[in-house]
């Protein structure tokens, strides 16, 4: 009885005293959620994404990566649970490289990263 009530003990002084005495909790998903989220279309036809060929880079002053397209979708994601000031620079064979010219403020809220989600227009070669 007295280790059952010395682990309690423990498990009560390890809770935040403040998020106790709040009367709406607030519970965060363990699941880490993009900063950004980048869709790429072509000038010539709007109606067209463009994913193959095409690297979208993120650069935060020293901190530069390159985004991710998964399998079946039309968007770049990237900068996983990261806040910054970024840079967009997207390339692809028989486009004109981009580079945005006002970067892509990434807040957070209590929990987790704000996603900021932009599209892109490529000019062709």
């Amino acid at each position: 009885m007295k280790k059952l009530v010395l682990i309690l003990l423990v498990i009560c002084s390890a809770c935040n005293l403040e998020e106790q005495n709040t009367s709406d909790p607030i519970f965060c998903t363990e699941e880490a959620r993009p900063g950004l989220e980048i869709t790429i279309r072509d000038a010539i036809n709007s109606d067209m994404f463009l994913t193959t060929g095409i690297t979208v880079v993120a650069t935060d002053d020293q901190y530069t990566e390159t985004l991710t397209n998964f399998v079946d979708t039309n968007t770049f994601i990237g900068a996983f649970e990261r806040t910054g000031s970024y840079t967009i620079t997207v390339s692809g064979d028989g486009y004109e490289t981009f580079v945005s010219n006002t970067p892509i403020m990434v807040d957070k809220d209590i929990c987790h990263v704000i996603t900021e989600s932009r599209e892109f227009i490529l000019q062709p070669n």
